[in-house]
């Protein structure tokens, strides 16, 4: 789980995140992320987002759907296909008397079961840290620069 503090409405924040191509916005530059597919208005329950990125050069295919839905409250994906077994990643969203606090739920599973984690889940661990702490970054810079943002 990672906890963000964010500067700016919980409405503002939340209205962000419904906007699917934002999240190119949030992710490390080096994975070369970009929404192929999905609505060109703000997300709802159902929804289905196809991005496309570089993994270490290799490329991926990432399909999810919305599969929860509290207007300024929380959202959850859940993928589809991509390079986990099983992916549910669970955004939720509070009104703090500075801002926006934001924690993020990841559960996933690696393919191959036991083996893959022994293979790769150190290293799988490392790469989420580092692109939540990108985003968490990004996010906090991008939205304190909004108009209403408070400071």
């Amino acid at each position: 789980m990672r906890t963000t503090h964010i500067a700016a409405p919980v409405e503002r924040v939340f209205a962000f995140f419904a906007q699917p191509q934002n999240l190119a916005l949030l992710t490390p530059p080096r994975l070369r992320f970009r929404v192929v597919q999905g609505p060109d208005r703000p997300l709802r329950e159902g929804d289905r987002i196809v991005y496309a990125m570089r993994m270490h050069g290799i490329p991926v295919r990432w399909s999810s759907r919305i599969v929860s839905w509290r207007e300024n409250e929380s959202f959850a994906d859940l993928q589809e296909r991509g390079p986990f077994q099983r992916w549910l990643h669970t955004h939720r969203f509070a009104s703090t008397p500075e801002g926006t606090e934001m924690r993020d739920e990841v559960e996933y599973e690696l393919p191959l079961g036991i083996a893959g984690r022994i293979a790769a889940g150190w290293f799988v661990r490392r790469e989420l840290e580092s692109v939540f702490d990108y985003r968490g970054q990004s996010l906090a810079q991008r939205l304190v620069e909004l108009p209403g943002a408070r400071h």
